[in-house]
C-alpha cells in the first residue's frame, strides 16, 4: 500500500519592494493585518549596512509582533547585526555552511537556485532550509535571467522533502497553479506593493485556500 504524505497548504511569503522608507512601515502592518503571511524579506539594495539597518529595524518589529519570520535578503552580516530570523541567498551572496555558523541552527535560510536542479540539489546539501526556484512569470522587479516552469517544483517535492518557493511575476490569478504544481511558498512583492497591498493579500490568501 503506497501512502501519500499530506502536504500543509502553500503559504504567503511577502518581498519588500525597494523603497521601504516613509509610509512603508504602515503599508507592511496593514498588509501582514490582512491575511496570514509567512515570511518577509527585507530586500533594499544600494545602500550601505548601517542605512539598511535602520530602515529594517522598524519592519522587524512590526513582523515580530506578528510572528511573521523576519529574512534578510543577501547580507549574512546585516542578518547577523540584526539578529534577524533567517537570510535569503544568491547564487553569488555566501555559502549556507557560511550563514549557518554566523547566525546559528535556528536561522532559516534560504537560497537561489533559478531554474536549476542541479543549484537545488546543492544548496539541500549544504544546509539550505529551503530553495527559491523561478522566475516564473515576467516581473518588473528585477532583471530575470532565468525562467523556470511549474514542472520543477513537482519534480522537486517527488525526490526532496525540504521546501520549495515560487517567485517571479507570481499574483492571485497564477499562484494557485504553482501550489498545486508543489510549491511550499509563492513568493510575491510587485502584485502586492504595486496597488492596495491589504486587498492583494486577501486576494492571495482567497486563492491558495488559507484561513483569513
Amino acid at each position: 500500500m503506497v501512502y501519500e504524505i499530506q502536504r500543509l497548504p502553500t503559504q504567503l511569503y511577502l518581498i519588500s519592494p525597494g523603497e521601504v522608507g516613509g509610509g512603508f512601515p504602515d503599508r507592511l502592518a496593514r498588509a501582514l493585518d490582512a491575511g496570514p503571511v509567512a515570511a518577509f524579506q527585507f530586500r533594499v539594495k544600494d545602500v550601505d549596512e548601517h542605512t539598511a539597518a535602520k530602515l529594517a529595524e522598524p519592519l522587524q518589529r512590526i513582523c515580530a509582533d506578528r510572528e511573521v519570520a523576519f529574512i534578510v535578503n543577501d547580507s549574512i552580516s546585516l542578518a547577523k547585526r540584526l539578529g534577524a530570523d533567517g537570510v535569503h541567498l544568491g547564487q553569488d551572496d555566501g555559502d549556507p555552511r557560511e550563514a549557518r555558523e554566523r547566525l546559528g541552527r535556528t536561522a532559516q535560510i534560504g537560497v537561489t537556485c533559478h531554474d536549476s536542479r542541479h543549484f537545488a540539489m546543492d544548496a539541500g546539501e549544504a544546509g539550505a532550509d529551503y530553495v527559491a526556484f523561478g522566475a516564473f512569470y515576467p516581473t518588473a522587479t528585477k532583471a530575470v535571467k532565468h525562467h523556470a516552469t511549474p514542472e520543477i517544483l513537482t519534480w522537486w517535492q517527488t525526490f526532496f522533502e525540504l521546501p520549495c518557493v515560487a517567485i517571479g511575476g507570481i499574483t492571485p490569478d497564477t499562484c494557485a497553479a504553482l501550489a498545486e504544481a508543489g510549491a511550499d511558498f509563492v513568493a510575491v512583492s510587485g502584485a502586492v506593493w504595486s496597488g492596495d497591498e491589504a486587498a492583494a493579500v486577501a486576494a492571495f490568501t482567497a486563492a491558495l485556500g488559507l484561513p483569513a
